[in-house]
């Protein structure tokens, strides 16, 4: 104990120095004064201006800090979890001093942010001035409220270091106050003791204060003092047993100390030689766990690295660690990286999991998620399992209550978070209801005032949604089975039907109930409520035909025929109202399509009128004249194919309108597979799948107004292919998420099925390329779709009478894609070969051609 003071006694010493050197330079600040005293006697002017200029300047910096003072305050008000404001806010309280503002500060913030091991100290420091040794007590709880957040080693030296110096029972060295002094210690040891880095500090700090200990025996008590002996022996022991970054020093200093007991050490060598075999393999042991760990310190404490450096550093030495399967060497670990990564949600989840898997339940895992959850508030997930942690370790109503309050009370970042931590209260109301264990009073008033309270909540945020369905169906179950109150239960139903009317699944989950319970004449009544009622989709007509086949299974032939002329006038109504709705859409789509197209065409005509404007008179005349010579050319031998084939002409126009019309009504079949906007393709879909499964698929969606599987049409089998109609663009964007989502072992592609974009199935035609078709005009893309139409239909296509009479004449003149007049393309004949006409109509050369055009 002696020797620990004498140290401190150093420390005083040089504070005592310090305070020496700061009475010098008073000393010397006094002589300038007096000197500046004697200026101001001879010059008193400047002595005032001095004088004001000082107090002008003070007054102004206190005004500011007034000022920054009030905003902090009102941005604090405002924002409460603005961290930087409070920070700031304490320092500059603590600048000027106001003890009461700085002390409620402080305690606002830590109901928010853990404070950092620095500001602990600082804190502490800060009412330890102001206290006298014999009110240490406030001070010392501080410290307990920082070290029960972090595992910092600085912290716990401070802690110590306090309590050595200002407790009076420690200092008179008295039995209770050493008794306090070791148990501080052990705690100490015991949080610091795997802290590979900073762990053999707190360790010194415990053999130093035994050691003084040792110096105040008297010498004649030989049993106590070697008693102390072989304790401070047994805390040598221990430390080298552990991994630390200063091993070799521990044992010098081990040595050393040996060597002043009387015994023969070599204590300048870092060797184990003369020390007892099993403290030898101990140390040789700790030696090379850190050996193996010394690069993986290296990396988490390495200065100029990031933070998510740091952070995977931190996450390759825990996997490293858990490979050893240590549970107290990995806590351990996970508390260093705590005190770096405060607020890491993740880092947070992946400490809870860990302890929820090997230790299941305790205090300390307890005390864990009870951190977690005020670092990290936020984080619905911590929120729930730390409610599960509780029933777990046994915890009264009132804890749990207490926790389930702060957890509401929170902000996280979806609503699906808030209605699991109300399921969960719930769920562990029900179960501790049901085995009524405990000291606690629990009744049924207690889950319905959960159940009340999440739907007050949720409601409005959660309309026609299945977690919505899930907590009043969840509700009316407790209702029946825990509280026997059908009234309750049909109570329960009733209201969520005036918030989710249309939502077909709550209805189907009412009728459901009544069907169980074996109330068929309520079921029936429920029926008759909704089977004319508006539903997205085809559910419509889905509760209709269920029922009717509600009444072939359980009603009377009276009650049957009563369904039948209830329900299909309804599903006549609905059938007309979907066909009205397809023509509307499909006639949208097309007026949409046709308006490019008669842009474009009105376009081609006016740039055609333009080019011939800006042609000469003598051009103009002669493209005039060779137009009329073609027209009666073109008139002249349709006049003649009309005499050759006479009634064949009408025969051919009958035949025309019958194919125009058969194309018409392949491409209004096919374009009403996409004139709904909401739509989404669906490929890659698993052969088996029928819609049902699709359905199923998007159930967590909803939405799903229409399913369309395609199948071949020779085999009937699925194409792998089919079309989702969505109700609105939301919930169409939600089912585009799920793309490559696995279904019946295939992962499928969901894209959004877009019209505009020409996005079809095969054998749908535009407008423009029925209309091409129909105008005789051959394209690309109109060439394929009538291949296409042919494969899928029956009939196949046939050229119009208008393009055999535009095929049959020969363009001529100059049009450079026409065959140039007397010339025939290599390989063309009308006669036998060797005959005079075949050489006559031999291919002419250029120079042949320059002749013929002198002559002329």
């Amino acid at each position: 104990m002696k020797l620990f003071l004498a140290k401190e006694e150093g420390k005083k010493s040089e504070a005592k120095e310090t305070r020496m050197d700061f009475e010098k330079s008073s000393v010397s600040i006094k002589d300038d004064t007096e000197m500046a005293d004697d200026d101001t006697a001879q010059n008193p002017e400047s002595s005032r201006k001095l004088s004001s200029d000082s107090d002008s300047s003070d007054s102004e910096d206190e005004a500011e800090q007034t000022q920054q003072l009030r905003a902090l305050e009102s941005d604090l008000s405002t924002n409460p979890s603005n961290y930087d404001a409070h920070v700031l806010y304490i320092k500059l309280l603590r600048r000027r001093g106001e003890i009461e503002k700085l002390r409620e500060a402080r305690e606002n913030m830590n109901v928010l942010f853990p404070l950092t091991p620095a500001m602990w100290v600082e804190w502490a420091k800060d009412e330890a001035s102001l206290l006298n040794d014999s009110d240490s007590e406030s001070v010392e709880k501080l410290y307990e409220r920082g070290i029960s957040e972090y595992l910092s080693i600085p912290l716990w030296r401070e802690y110590l270091n306090y309590v050595l110096q200002h407790d009076p029972k420690v200092c008179d060295s008295s039995v209770d106050g050493v008794s306090k002094a070791r148990n501080l210690f052990e705690r100490a040891v015991t949080a610091a003791a795997l802290h590979v880095a900073q762990g053999s500090q707190i360790w010194d700090a415990y053999t130093q204060f035994e050691q003084s200990i040792l110096l105040t025996i008297d010498q004649s008590d030989i049993q106590a003092k070697e008693k102390q002996v072989q304790r401070i022996r047994s805390i040598f022991h221990r430390q080298l047993s552990i991994p630390f970054a200063n091993m070799k020093s521990t044992l010098l200093s081990y040595k050393a100390w040996e060597v002043e007991q009387g015994n023969s050490l070599d204590s300048e060598s870092d060797n184990v030689v003369g020390i007892s075999s099993h403290v030898a393999s101990s140390y040789r042991k700790a030696e090379e766990m850190y050996n193996a760990r010394a690069h993986l310190e290296e990396h988490i404490t390495r200065q100029g690295i990031s933070e998510s450096e740091r952070y995977q550093h931190f996450m390759s030495y825990l996997d490293f660690e858990k490979s050893f399967g240590d549970p107290a060497r990995v806590q351990s670990l996970y508390e260093r990286a705590i005190t770096d990564f405060p607020v890491s949600s993740d880092l947070w989840l992946d400490y809870t999991r860990y302890l929820d898997k090997t230790l299941k339940a305790g205090k300390v895992v307890k005390d864990v998620y009870s951190r977690a959850t005020r670092k990290c508030p936020w984080v619905g997930e911590l929120w729930v399992r730390y409610l599960l942690c509780l029933e777990h370790g046994l915890a009264s109503e009132k804890e749990i209550s207490a926790a389930f309050e702060k957890s509401v009370q929170c902000t996280f970042s979806t609503l699906e978070e808030y209605l699991d931590l109300f399921l969960t209260r719930v769920d562990g109301l029900r179960r501790r209801l049901s085995s009524a264990r405990g000291d606690d009073v629990l009744n049924y008033s207690l889950i319905r005032e959960s159940f009340q309270q999440a739907t007050d909540y949720l409601s409005p945020h959660l309309k026609n949604t299945d977690g919505l369905l899930r907590l009043h169906a969840y509700w009316a179950c407790l209702e029946l089975k825990l509280n026997n109150n059908l009234t309750a239960a049909r109570g329960v139903w009733g209201s969520l039907l005036k918030t989710c009317g249309s939502m077909l699944e709550a209805w189907q989950g009412y009728i459901a109930m009544e069907i169980a319970l074996g109330h068929i004449n309520e079921a029936r009544a429920i029926y008759k409520r909704c089977y004319s009622k508006r539903f997205s989709g085809t559910g419509s007509e889905d509760i209709c035909h269920a029922w009717l086949r509600f009444e072939r299974e359980f009603g009377t032939l009276d009650d049957l025929d009563h369904a039948v002329q209830k329900v299909m006038p309804r599903l006549e109504e609905l059938q007309l109202f979907r066909l009205e709705q397809e023509s509307k859409s499909l006639t949208e789509v097309t007026d949409k399509r046709e308006r490019p197209l008669k842009k474009t065409a009105s376009e081609k005509r006016k740039s055609g009128s333009i080019a011939i404007d800006e042609q000469s008179p003598a051009k103009r005349q002669k493209s005039t004249q060779n137009q009329k010579k073609l027209h009666e050319k073109e008139n002249t031998r349709g006049l003649k194919l009309a005499e050759a084939n006479g009634g064949e002409e009408k025969k051919g126009k009958v035949e025309e309108q019958v194919n125009e019309q058969l194309v018409k009504d392949t491409y209004s079949s096919k374009t009403r597979l996409y004139t709904d906007q909401c739509t989404a393709f669906a490929s890659n879909l698993n052969i088996r799948a029928i819609d049902e499964d699709l359905k199923q698929f998007f159930s967590d969606v909803g939405g799903v107004t229409a399913i369309r599987i395609l199948h071949d049409k020779f085999t009937g089998k699925s194409r792998g292919l089919a079309y989702v109609d969505f109700k609105d663009e939301e919930h169409l964007a939600a089912a585009l998420a799920k793309n490559k989502q696995m279904l019946l072992g295939k992962k499928l592609s969901i894209t959004r099925s877009n019209p505009k974009r020409g996005k079809r199935e095969s054998g749908a035609l535009t407008t423009s390329e029925h209309d091409s078709n129909q105008s005789g005009i051959e394209g690309s893309s109109a060439s394929k779709e009538s291949v296409e139409i042919s494969k899928g239909s029956s009939v196949a296509p046939q050229v119009p009478h208008s393009r055999k009479h535009f095929e049959s004449i020969q363009l001529k003149g100059k049009n450079t894609f026409a065959v140039p007049r007397n010339v025939k393309p290599l390989g063309w004949t009308t006669s036998k070969p060797g005959t005079k006409k075949e050489e006559d109509e031999k291919p002419k050369s250029n120079d042949e051609f320059r002749k013929m055009f002198m002559k002329s």
